[in-house]
């Protein structure tokens, strides 16, 4: 579903987070909690794992719900995703997205 490109072009339907939440899956959460709190050297437990998407309601983890820069720009601009913004390509925000996850340009500009 389109509904599932995050703002950054990242597929949230492919989120761990996402997965744990839809299929209430105790393990996966425990496991995506650990592996985000190792990388991002923060306190992410495994009641922090739920998120149904950035771009749709429903619950979001703190980080895409809040703290996310780039779901809060796009809300600011009113976008539907950077790929709609003008000034995507030199965003410096979205490129550093891109470079890790090229799949994410395509979504942006699919």
């Amino acid at each position: 579903m389109r509904n599932m490109i995050a703002y950054c072009g990242l597929d949230c339907g492919k989120c761990d987070a996402y997965l744990a939440t839809i299929n209430d899956d105790h393990v996966l959460r425990e496991k995506t909690a650990k592996r985000w709190a190792e990388l991002n050297n923060a306190p992410i437990l495994p009641e922090h794992i739920n998120c149904e998407g950035c771009r749709v309601d429903g619950i979001k983890t703190v980080f895409c719900d809040s703290l996310c820069g780039i779901r809060q720009c796009a809300l600011k601009k009113d976008v539907m995703t950077c790929g709609d913004c003008p000034d995507m390509e030199s965003c410096q925000t979205v490129g550093e997205i891109i470079s890790n996850c090229p799949e994410a340009l395509g979504n942006l500009k699919g």
